[in-house]
């Protein structure tokens, strides 16, 4: 029996060292790739906690009294010290009233810590939840969620419904399943930077919303590809463009869009019609469903409007276009007006 030697032991114990570093090794990559995976939701439910611990240790009356107003800041310097940075008070105080408004941590893992830090600053619990569901929905990335902030989606979409509309629109977000579901009674264009004082042409329009299509599409809402501006239609020899043509991947249809700079006339609606009826005869494939049309106007006569489409096609609709953000404390007055009825 060959004897032992102490090269020999030393080599098995390497051996069993080198099997307890592999394990360890497969352990920490394994956590890292699920840490990459997930380090967002992760982070989100970290921040909750430290919210929680913050919130319970603010209501001991004992450290309530001890420390008062000025708690966060000698917390944030101690974390800060034990942790390095993303601990400031500012950040504490966000992670504190994450947890006060969402005392049971539900968000979705596709909103990260910064969506969650935009979402706190609605105290409105309606309004918050129908940004939240269309964060998810449509993966708004944090500059698209602070723009439909901005603009008051929530708050232009909630007043043209009634008080079960508003409930529903915050719970489930916008869900498109018919025309009248993507027509809105305004489109907020500010990001266009066209002047208010009428200083442009119809062209400027057109051209200044293909330039910036990407913010156009946030605007018009889920659901829409670009086709085409300037689309050609031709009638009996005669030559006819629609301003900019989309198609709704959700409804199946074309959608036609005709801007104005000014108030619409009936002329104006009565063409629309016209380009409706082209497209659902020439255009259409046989699983498409019947084109929308939206005229968009600066200006728009209800009045005129109502008697215009009076027997026309359902699928016809006029809008009003702003180039300013919507005065949002009017709207948001008009639907706890609605919210209280």
């Amino acid at each position: 029996m060959p004897k032992t030697t102490s090269s020999d032991l030393f080599l098995q114990d390497d051996i069993s060292l080198n099997n307890l570093a592999d394990k360890i090794t497969n352990e920490v990559i394994h956590a890292r790739s699920l840490m990459a995976l997930n380090m967002s939701a992760v982070m989100v439910k970290t921040y909750w906690s430290v919210g929680r611990h913050i919130v319970e240790f603010e209501q001991n009356g004992e450290h309530k009294a001890k420390y008062g107003s000025s708690m966060l800041t000698k917390l944030a310097k101690i974390l800060t010290r034990n942790l390095g940075r993303g601990y400031s008070r500012p950040n504490l105080n966000n992670m504190r009233k994450f947890y006060i408004l969402y005392p049971i941590c539900q968000t979705s893992d596709k909103l990260t810590w910064s969506h969650i830090c935009e979402l706190i600053t609605i105290d409105d619990d309606l309004e918050r939840s129908f940004y939240e569901k269309e964060c998810v929905n449509e993966n708004w990335n944090v500059s698209s969620l602070r723009r439909q902030m901005d603009s008051g989606l929530f708050l232009r979409l909630a007043s043209s419904k009634d008080k079960a509309g508003i409930l529903e629109l915050a719970q489930k977000g916008i869900d498109v399943q018919k025309p009248q579901d993507i027509f809105r009674d305004s489109y907020t264009l500010e990001f266009l930077g066209l002047p208010e004082n009428n200083q442009y042409s119809e062209s400027d329009l057109e051209q200044r919303i293909i330039d910036n299509l990407q913010n156009f599409l946030l605007e018009l809402g889920k659901g829409f590809a670009f086709i085409g501006r300037q689309y050609p239609i031709t009638i009996n020899n005669v030559h006819y463009h629609v301003d900019l043509v989309f198609y709704h991947r959700i409804l199946k249809c074309f959608v036609l869009i005709d801007l104005k700079k000014n108030s619409v006339k009936h002329q104006d609606i009565g063409q629309m019609n016209m380009y409706m009826g082209y497209f659902a005869k020439e255009e259409n494939e046989i699983n498409d469903n019947p084109p929308i049309g939206i005229i968009l106007s600066h200006n728009k006569d209800e009045l005129l409007v109502e008697y215009a489409t009076y027997g026309m096609d359902s699928n016809l609709f006029v809008s009003k276009y702003e180039l300013y953000l919507p005065n949002r404390e009017e709207l948001r007055r008009l639907i706890d007006g609605i919210l209280k009825e």
